[in-house]
């Protein structure tokens, strides 16, 4: 059910999924939705949750690695991959599913975008983490190159939206490495 939820809102975004819209997909009543959930934005919140579990994971997973390098590197190609699958909408939900909106949805807005500056966030401190531990140079902006990242991400999410093909998205994926390679001791 809560699956469902997400990929209607994943291709429909916020403002664009009506409660028609997810009642349908989730196969229940408008007042089973709002038992459950409270409102659409509750089930908004669940369903970003979701989002990052199930399809997020594998991106904070490759930050494990044991280099950052190796770590961005996978990261990125995934996400390419990731965002031109034939079988689920297209890009990422967290990058674009709420980038503008109508005022009465502005919390959802600023939700959304929390979890994307808590990407960058992440990213910084696995930048700042590997120029302690002596991987990139030591005149690394860290801050700058977290961003970089992030801009890589949300990027090759909209230009998934917008048709590019996964050879176009890893070619993407590509220069952003070689960027980082070049941070690289």
């Amino acid at each position: 059910m809560l699956h469902q939820a997400t990929l209607t809102f994943w291709k429909l975004g916020y403002e664009g999924a009506s409660i028609a819209d997810l009642t349908a997909a989730m196969g229940i009543t408008p007042q089973s939705l709002y038992a459950a959930f409270g409102s659409k934005s509750g089930l908004y919140r669940e369903v970003l949750a979701h989002y990052q579990r199930v399809f997020g994971a594998a991106s904070v997973q490759a930050l494990e690695q044991p280099s950052a390098l190796a770590g961005f590197t996978q990261m990125l190609r995934r996400s390419a991959t990731a965002f031109s699958r034939p079988d689920l909408p297209r890009g990422c939900m967290v990058s674009t599913a709420t980038l503008r909106c109508a005022r009465e949805h502005q919390a959802e807005a600023d939700h959304v975008a929390a979890l994307r500056n808590a990407a960058v966030a992440m990213f910084e401190r696995r930048i700042r983490a590997a120029i302690g531990a002596g991987e990139f140079r030591p005149d690394t902006d860290a801050a700058a190159l977290a961003r970089f990242i992030g801009a890589m991400i949300q990027g090759m999410s909209i230009q998934a939206q917008d048709g590019a093909t996964e050879e176009e998205l890893l070619a993407l994926a590509e220069v952003a490495v070689g960027l980082l390679e070049e941070r690289s001791v």
